[in-house]
């Protein structure tokens, strides 16, 4: 991924904020088969080995797990919001008409080496831990016990848990700061009038914490 400077951000603790807040990502693989992406939640271990572990489940009639083999290198992006920027939301456009379009966008790139765990237990801890945390906000949140046993066991058996330990964490937040303070302000008060508040409250807040 091409990283300006001006939209780097490498802070291990930021990335992994983002990772837990956006969990959906996109698994790119080269095995057996070739090039291949799958989209699945991951739970991250951040206190896990140097850069945090992933893990996450696939279902067993998913070829993936057969076509990698254990410590081969895999690509997980996580992508933390997007969107379309007009050049007449920047109050220089008018002044000056030396703006074009861009699109603006926060990611994570989280690189590392893949372990296939095709065991009951490993799964049922995956799947566990993730109904707990997406369930957590739900006012009376779902749990595995509320459905029948027999039916969570074949559940289960037809899935195989991915472990992933992170060896290298790119990100990057292109948020406008290659633009004047009025500019960013400009275009981010733009997309919260559409309704596009992910990235036009990150832009305001990244604006008021550096106004110059």
């Amino acid at each position: 991924m091409y990283v300006p400077a001006h939209f780097n951000e490498s802070r291990t603790d930021i990335l992994h904020a983002r990772i837990a807040q956006y969990p959906f990502g996109t698994l790119i693989t080269h095995g057996k088969g070739g090039l291949d992406a799958n989209h699945i939640p991951f739970e991250l271990a951040a206190g896990e080995g140097e850069l945090g572990v992933l893990r996450a489940h696939v279902a067993r009639a998913n070829p993936v797990w057969q076509e990698v083999a254990n410590g081969d290198e895999v690509l997980v992006v996580f992508r933390a919001g997007d969107a379309y920027i007009s050049p007449s939301w920047y109050p220089s456009k008018h002044e000056f008409h030396k703006q074009v379009p861009t699109w603006n966008y926060v990611v994570v790139h989280a690189y590392g080496r893949i372990a296939v765990h095709d065991d009951e237990r490993y799964v049922r801890g995956v799947v566990g831990r993730l109904t707990r945390t997406h369930e957590a906000s739900e006012p009376e949140p779902w749990k595995m016990g509320d459905a029948p046993r027999d039916y969570i066991d074949t559940l289960l058996k037809s899935i195989v848990g991915l472990q992933i330990d992170i060896t290298r964490l790119v990100g990057k937040t292109k948020l406008s700061q290659n633009k004047e303070p009025g500019d960013i302000r400009g275009a981010g008060e733009a997309l919260k009038a559409r309704e596009s508040h992910q990235i036009g409250d990150a832009m305001l807040g990244r604006v008021e914490r550096n106004p110059e």
